[in-house]
């Protein structure tokens, strides 16, 4: 269990516009806990860390403005392990053993479908700050909430500035994995109507480490785009790489949000230089943003990631709902948040009956000279587009 232990600067409790009571009526009564597994260790540790950072930011933030419903709030948050099996137990153990007054939403897509299961068994409203696969909001759930635009959506910037620039062929390339196959699917109906020609497509299977053997075919395809829809960081830094090695050349070259994440560029430096990424956040997007960037590095010592976003601004709304409905009942927690239309850290936020998230839109950023630019779309750009990419030959 994490507490919030230090005060915050006043300009960082700006951030939480929440109607508060006395301190000492908040620790008057035993604090709201909210349960939730995190990938803290295993192949989604990095993503995993930055969530639950975002989480331990807002308790921090909430409590130090007083808590809500008269109580301060305290996550329960327990590893997983990258595991979804794990997860399962882990909410059934939080939920039926532990108790925890609430919930909140594991990392990863898969891990949290798993989960889902379990949180709609006991009627227990979940937001899920870490998944967008449109498929989890197709299962006829009721208390699931959405806080990511779906990933089909990803891949709209890089291939809408694609058409634009004439460019006229895309290969497509994913992981198997839900979220990995649902952009994958995105990408190749956004082509068409960007009228772009898939000429190629292929998922490879989970485990892969060798990328030559698909990277070959789709150099052989001689693709202007090349789309990696792939939602393990790892597969993509060696895909990177391995185009480099492998001397494939396209005029562009996109990912989903992982293509985002600092670590991108710091494990691949000037190779990263170039590609495109989706992203749903940037400090620059809003000026508060950056006061949320400053809280952030005062408490964990590095910048955030979007997953960091993600967790805060999920906590956010759970805060928020409780505030509106006056109770921590999962109905009334559904109701106050299928009204609220509200703005978050991250962004927009607005879902229809499904808890499916319609508010919330992406954008596109381009590595350029070690920094992500957000170069898509037009209202939100702060850089232009460096296109199109050099061969590697001349980098």
């Amino acid at each position: 269990m994490y507490r919030c232990i230090s005060c915050v600067s006043a300009l960082a409790l700006l951030m939480i516009g929440i109607t508060i009571v006395p301190v000492g009526s908040a620790e008057a009564q035993q604090p709201i806990r909210i349960g939730a597994s995190m990938s803290l260790t295993g192949k989604d540790a990095l993503q995993g860390g930055y969530g639950r950072e975002g989480y331990l930011l807002c308790q921090k933030h909430v409590n130090q403005k007083g808590g809500v419903l008269g109580r301060s709030v305290e996550f329960v948050i327990d590893d997983d392990g990258s595991d979804e099996k794990s997860a399962v137990r882990l909410y059934e153990k939080l939920i039926t053993e532990d108790k925890v007054d609430a919930v909140m939403g594991p990392y990863g897509g898969p891990t949290t479908d798993a989960v889902a299961d379990v949180t709609e068994k006991h009627r227990k409203l979940m937001i899920a700050p870490f998944a967008a696969a449109t498929s989890f909001w197709e299962k006829g759930r009721r208390y699931l909430v959405m806080l990511l635009s779906p990933a089909e959506g990803f891949p709209e910037g890089v291939l809408d500035l694609a058409a634009r620039h004439g460019l006229k062929t895309l290969a497509v390339i994913n992981d198997d994995i839900v979220g990995g196959k649902a952009g994958a699917k995105g990408a190749s109906e956004l082509a068409k109507k960007k009228g772009l020609e898939l000429v190629f497509s292929e998922t490879y299977p989970k485990g892969t480490a060798d990328f030559s053997g698909v990277l070959n075919q789709v150099k052989a395809a001689k693709p202007d785009v090349l789309y990696a829809a792939v939602t393990v960081l790892d597969d993509l830094v060696a895909i990177t790489r391995q185009m480099k090695e492998l001397d494939l050349n396209v005029k562009m070259f996109g990912s989903l949000l992982y293509g985002a994440l600092p670590e991108y560029y710091q494990r691949l430096g000037k190779s990263a230089e170039y590609a495109y990424s989706g992203s749903l956040w940037e400090p620059g997007l809003h000026p508060r943003n950056q006061e949320f960037v400053t809280a952030y590095v005062q408490e964990f010592n590095r910048a955030p990631a979007l997953q960091s976003v993600n967790g805060y601004a999920g906590c956010q709304l759970f805060v928020e709902a409780a505030r509106r409905a006056g109770s921590l009942d999962s109905d009334k927690l559904r109701e106050a948040l299928l009204t609220l239309r509200t703005r978050t850290v991250l962004g927009d936020f607005a879902i229809d009956e499904r808890g499916f998230q319609i508010g919330l839109k992406p954008i596109a950023i381009q590595w350029q000279d070690g920094k992500q630019v957000v170069v898509w779309p037009d209202e939100l750009v702060s850089g232009k587009p460096r296109f199109p990419t050099p061969p590697w030959s001349q980098r």
